[in-house]
């Protein structure tokens, strides 16, 4: 007798934790769907402000450069937007600021390379 009703609870607490979990699937998608939609929107609000500062050169320039190197580019991007909020930027920037821009950050930027040489000697391995 006891084994049926053990069952029967034993469904209906997988029933409920099924109810539960499918729910905080739902939210969870629902709440990475507003994280999205949050972060479009602020995308949109930075591209439109970039579009104000930056002249049609200077935006084709950035454009490329964020092809080769997008973080080059989003760092360039921040620079602009941050002296466009202090108040630095007071007309469009034109291609050659954003070159200097680029050319000030690249030298703040730049990695130090590191060869190793490897030597084998080739009287060790023997042809097949």
């Amino acid at each position: 007798m006891a084994d049926p009703e053990l069952e029967a609870i034993r469904q209906r607490r997988m029933q409920e934790l099924m109810a539960q979990h499918g729910m905080g699937n739902q939210q969870n998608s629902e709440q990475q769907n507003s994280q999205e939609e949050a972060k479009r929107e602020a995308d949109e609000r930075r591209q439109m402000m970039l579009s104000q500062i930056l002249s049609s050169e200077a935006r084709e320039r950035l454009a490329r450069i964020a092809l080769v190197k997008p973080e080059k580019a989003r760092a360039v991007e921040d620079v602009i937007l941050r002296a466009a909020q202090m108040g630095q930027i007071v007309e469009k920037v034109s291609e050659e600021r954003l070159i200097t821009l680029l050319e000030q950050i690249n030298t703040q930027t730049t990695k130090q390379t590191k060869v190793t040489m490897v030597h084998l000697k080739l009287d060790q391995f023997e042809p097949n």
